[in-house]
């Protein structure tokens, strides 16, 4: 792919994305409007309890970690042509393996060691999780859009049982706690700039995860094997470039991305598994991938973004109902995907593929 065409596929995107928060905005506008309230007050009132304060940017920052996370779970696997709906379970079991082996350490474990240790678990089963199921799509030729799906419900049914038939805290639905020395830092604890925030230390994680995908894809082999997959399999496979290796790596590397939400929850909030935490966060990192164009830099951003509506929420739920905030993101989903060739792409593949089980 030469320099020109690559620059006007970047401004397309940036333009798609662009277009798709101006709708975002004008649908904003009509629904507060519907509710007799002045847009311009309401869309002030959410920037002050989100950027305006300490605590909002603290707090835009903590929501934003996981979503950094679970986008690029979906954002790696798309640059190699798979759609990946698996982050929730992958989140899930990342986050119970990272709170089990982080419950079990020895109290002296010294913290680089325990911390990174919880870390590799959460890493790993997220990694297993989603290499699963780019391992049946290219052996058993099953569809990524559908085991992941399915694999999400199994994800949830396992830890939910798992903690509460074994591993769970009396009268709790939560897993022990972890070791103190695996524990990250809580920010809003250190600095006064984010007082009391949720805020951690995984935040600067996700964002070296962020850093580690743009230099894995744009910087080293692998990474163009896998965006030459994504781009055009065919030729791909004509130049000696092996699909099955990629659509797995890319798919456990994504899954792994997912399970390293475990840094945030985990090790730098509850510090235990907690059944229902993940709160849909696999599903939305759809959107910021999406709407970053499956770009870390643009995951990042999507990132911030969706933190910011998600806070923003809550401070102007007093003026007009915080789901207008998930009609916004929403919309935004809508309007990317409408203008996504790769997201058309691949749910075309996967409803090809129902349709090919379906007729068996």
């Amino acid at each position: 792919m030469n320099a020109p065409r690559r620059s006007s596929e970047a401004v397309a995107a940036v333009l798609g994305s662009a277009m798709a928060l101006l709708v975002a905005v004008a649908a904003g506008h009509l629904l507060i409007l519907a509710y007799g309230q002045s847009p311009a007050h309401v869309f002030r009132i959410l920037l002050e309890g989100t950027w305006g304060n300490r605590y909002g940017i603290g707090q835009v920052l903590f929501k934003a970690t996981p979503l950094m996370l679970t986008g690029l779970a979906v954002a790696l696997p798309l640059r190699a042509g798979l759609f990946n709906i698996g982050a929730e379970g992958q989140m899930v079991v990342g986050a119970l393996a990272a709170a089990v082996v982080g419950a079990a350490l020895p109290a002296a474990t010294p913290w680089p060691m325990a911390t990174a240790l919880c870390a590799a678990a959460g890493f790993g089963a997220g990694a297993f999780w989603g290499g699963a199921a780019g391992l049946l799509k290219v052996r058993f030729g099953a569809h990524e859009v559908i085991t992941t799906i399915m694999l999400n419900f199994v994800a949830l049914a396992l830890a939910n049982y798992l903690v509460v038939t074994f591993w769970h805290v009396p009268e709790t639905l939560h897993s022990a706690p972890i070791v103190p020395a695996a524990r990250l830092a809580r920010l809003g604890l250190t600095f006064a700039a984010l007082r009391g925030s949720a805020v951690s230390t995984a935040l600067f994680w996700a964002l070296v995860a962020a850093a580690a995908a743009w230099w894995l894809l744009f910087r080293t082999a692998t990474g163009y094997e896998i965006r030459a997959a994504g781009h055009n399999p065919r030729a791909a496979e004509c130049a000696g470039i092996s699909l099955v290796r990629v659509a797995t790596l890319a798919m456990a590397l994504g899954g792994g991305c997912a399970g390293l939400v475990s840094m945030s929850f985990v090790q730098g909030y509850k510090y235990y598994f907690e059944d229902g935490f993940s709160g849909g966060m696999g599903f939305m990192g759809i959107a910021v991938a999406l709407l970053g164009r499956s770009h870390p830099a643009g995951v990042v951003a999507a990132a911030l973004l969706f933190g910011t509506l998600s806070q923003g929420g809550l401070a102007i739920n007093a003026l007009v109902p915080k789901e207008i905030v998930e009609i916004l993101q929403a919309v935004i989903i809508l309007a990317v995907v409408a203008a996504s060739r790769e997201v058309r792409a691949a749910l075309a593949r996967g409803v090809r593929a129902a349709g090919r089980g379906a007729g068996r």
